[in-house]
């Protein structure tokens, strides 16, 4: 199995979060592409992707509340959020289902973006943000509201409770509002507020995230229609012994079971490389 099959299999069985990784690692790809200018060494984003701090801005181009936390100002940039967002990810699925994950990155992103403009308008000073952070605080604000005494063992440190990691990142963008790039650490904050407020709802029964799972819904029925099977005769042999040919489905299924329980345990990488052969073979039937 070679390297683009490799990671065709590892986005159709990775999840949610292995899907947004690929989403944010693709369009920085193609940002260095179209964006990156190697006489400056930085990225010099349009206007009709970047967020910019102008109202007026946002009225014509109200897309770019989204496309912004696509994209990341360089590389670190990207690999530092991405590796929260692993870590966030597989800690919010722990007590929540995909689809709440992505509503709430898109709604975490959305309310951070707007707390961005609203601040920058207040104070008088425009710029532009991109980066998936304020999405990604919603989600691991959101996991530390709801699990706050949950243990992790982390490198160096040693045990800790959630609440604790949660805590450290709030106040690092606290201590920095005062320095360079106030209105994205307000956007930070934005999401970190609104994963607060989405599992507090949640308890009290209102789940923000159902208008964007019924949206991805709807976008999905015009991507992907259902494809309808054409109607075929079958001549049934009444003395063919389909035994055989049971049990081994039996057999495989359960093989696929044990492999997708794996990845639930331990992640993708954690496969064989004959496992992941298997799973690619299964998923192309």
């Amino acid at each position: 199995m070679n390297i683009l099959e490799d990671l065709k299999l590892q986005y159709k069985m990775g999840g949610i979060v292995q899907r947004l990784i690929f989403w944010n690692i693709g369009v920085f790809v193609l940002s260095i592409i179209f964006f990156f200018s190697f006489g400056t060494r930085n990225f010099s984003y349009p206007e009709w992707l970047g967020l910019y701090s102008f109202s007026d801005q946002l009225i014509t181009k109200p897309w770019t509340l989204i496309s912004y936390m696509f994209l990341h100002a360089s590389f670190l940039h990207l690999l530092f959020n991405m590796l929260v967002l692993h870590f966030s990810g597989r800690l919010f699925l722990t007590y929540f289902t995909g689809r709440q994950l992505f509503g709430v990155y898109v709604l975490g992103g959305i309310f951070a973006g707007i707390v961005f403009i609203a601040s920058y308008y207040l104070l008088g000073i425009h710029s532009v943000l991109v980066g998936a952070s304020g999405a990604i605080m919603a989600i691991l604000i959101a996991t530390a509201t709801y699990a706050p005494y949950m243990l992790l063992r982390i490198p160096l440190i040693g045990t800790v409770k959630l609440w604790q990691v949660a805590f450290v990142i709030v106040l690092l963008d606290l201590i920095q509002l005062p320095m360079n790039n106030g209105g994205g650490h307000l956007a930070h904050l934005g999401g970190a507020f609104f994963g607060f407020l989405y599992v507090k709802l949640l308890n009290n029964g209102t789940d923000l995230s159902k208008g964007i799972s019924k949206l991805q819904d709807i976008v999905e029925g015009i991507i992907l229609p259902s494809k309808k099977t054409p109607f075929k005769k079958v001549h049934k042999n009444k003395n063919q012994n389909t035994t055989f040919t049971n049990a081994s489905k039996d057999i495989n299924q359960k093989k696929i079971d044990d492999i997708l329980d794996k990845i639930s345990k331990s992640g993708y990488d954690s496969l064989s490389k004959e496992e992941k052969e298997f799973l690619f073979k299964a998923g192309n039937k």
